[in-house]
């Protein structure tokens, strides 16, 4: 595993819930990065549980994550250490009730 996936891992794995996203949460800087953090706010979770990791700060770490998850898109969202999937998903999963029994079950 190299120092990126290494760095990556411990950010999903320390935090509850972790979104790898374009921007910050007070600025995201891409429409669906805004949209998973709507969805977020929508199931109840606060802001302040949400760990944001801006990947247009590190280079590395915007590549890293589509290789840490297999997943070619960003924002990508973890619960737990678990990866939940990007905007599309979140979108799809908050419409069934999904993504909120995943977050209540999660304690977030």
């Amino acid at each position: 595993m190299t120092d990126t996936q290494q760095r990556i891992d411990s950010l999903v794995k320390s935090h509850e819930v972790v979104l790898f996203m374009k921007g910050t949460a007070s600025f995201p800087m891409c429409g669906f990065s805004g949209r998973a953090l709507q969805i977020l706010k929508a199931c109840g979770v606060e802001s302040s549980a949400v760990k944001a990791v801006n990947v247009l700060d590190d280079p590395a770490i915007r590549q890293g994550i589509k290789d840490y998850s297999n997943w070619p898109t960003i924002p990508q969202l973890y619960v737990r250490g678990e990866f939940i999937g990007g905007s599309d998903i979140m979108v799809e999963m908050y419409e069934s009730g999904e993504l909120q029994q995943v977050l209540s079950a999660s304690k977030v």
